[in-house]
């Protein structure tokens, strides 16, 4: 006896069914609406890895210097990125634990002039004056922590205009030697590829942070404080490690930054410069890519755009300011890559 297999007819759907669509095949580009694959992502970052290393070798020393500058502000604005984007503090102050940093880097460059030495030495200067200051900022929230963590960065450049060697003229440094034995990096090109290699370390350290449960814990501060409390959760020691960290990436930047300019003043730690990190961080909307791709932006906005308009790059980043406070909260999160949450 011969049987014939058939497929079953599907079932309709009940009155109370939700309809669905069957699955369709994706032709060519994505729909701007899907998330980007795990490949397709993985081509992008090693698509801008590759610009990004063979980029001394494709422009001049401009914008070199220029595109050093930029990765020094996106290790800051990592920093900014930390409290705000993490934990719901906005931080205007980070420019003066990125002058901690500077100055440490500065006074260990008397002794030796290896980088890696002064990328540690700066962070741990930046991450101890974070620790004493932070005791005072994390007790406030909203927009007192906004003026608080500012009155600390002006008591900070305060501080190095009567203290920090060099006063307000500042202090020269010598060129940074990347490893044992080799030459001091004096041409452009090699400084930003030091500077590169920097920020991308830190830049992978951070996303390990974001996808642990520190940083879900401080999700949940950010989202909802007194649950949290009730639930056992001490938030004050929480908010103070995330601040010392942010402070420790902050003095980080302030290393890199001298390996830039072989120069520390206590203008690095001006209010405007904080001002930029926020903003980066504001345009990155919660994302850490974003904040990064904000402050290079920025950082082109004010001294290129700004060059080209006739020294009008404050003025660009004070318009930049304004309409991140009143537009609305879209920036650039739908063109940058969000780190994913922890999921218990």
């Amino acid at each position: 006896m011969t049987t014939t297999l058939s497929p079953s007819p599907s079932p309709s759907p009940g009155p109370g069914a939700i309809a669905t669509r069957p699955p369709t095949s994706r032709p060519g580009l994505l729909p701007a609406w899907l998330p980007p694959t795990a490949g397709a992502v993985a081509l992008a970052a090693a698509a801008a890895a590759a610009a990004a290393v063979a980029l001394p070798w494709l422009v001049n020393g401009y914008v070199i210097a220029l595109a050093a500058t930029g990765l020094v502000m996106a290790v800051l604005a990592m920093s900014a990125q930390l409290l705000v984007g993490l934990a719901g503090l906005p931080p205007l102050g980070q420019a003066a634990y990125l002058a901690v940093g500077a100055y440490t880097a500065a006074t260990i460059a008397t002794l030796t002039n290896l980088g890696p030495i002064q990328l540690l030495a700066a962070t741990a200067g930046g991450a101890v004056a974070a620790a004493v200051t932070g005791l005072l900022a994390v007790r406030t929230r909203g927009t007192t922590f906004l003026m608080v963590t500012f009155g600390l960065g002006e008591l900070l450049h305060a501080a190095a205009n009567a203290w920090a060697p060099g006063g307000s003229e500042g202090v020269h440094v010598t060129p940074v030697v990347a490893l044992p034995g080799l030459p001091a990096m004096v041409r452009p090109g090699w400084v930003y590829l030091y500077v590169l290699a920097g920020a991308l370390l830190i830049g992978v350290g951070v996303a390990v942070l974001v996808r642990t449960r520190f940083a879900l814990l401080l999700r949940g501060i950010a989202a909802h404080e007194p649950r949290m409390r009730a639930d056992g959760h001490h938030t004050g020691r929480l908010l103070l490690a995330a601040y010392v960290i942010a402070g420790g990436i902050a003095g980080a930047a302030g290393a890199l930054l001298i390996a830039v300019t072989r120069y520390v003043s206590p203008a690095d730690a001006a209010m405007g410069v904080s001002a930029l990190a926020l903003a980066a961080a504001l345009i990155g909307s919660g994302s850490m890519t974003g904040a990064c791709t904000g402050a290079i932006l920025l950082v082109v906005a004010r001294d290129w755009v700004g060059g080209l308009l006739g020294g009008h790059g404050p003025t660009l980043l004070g318009l930049a300011f304004l309409l991140l406070a009143y537009l609305p909260r879209h920036r650039l999160a739908g063109l940058t890559i969000r780190f994913p949450r922890r999921r218990t």
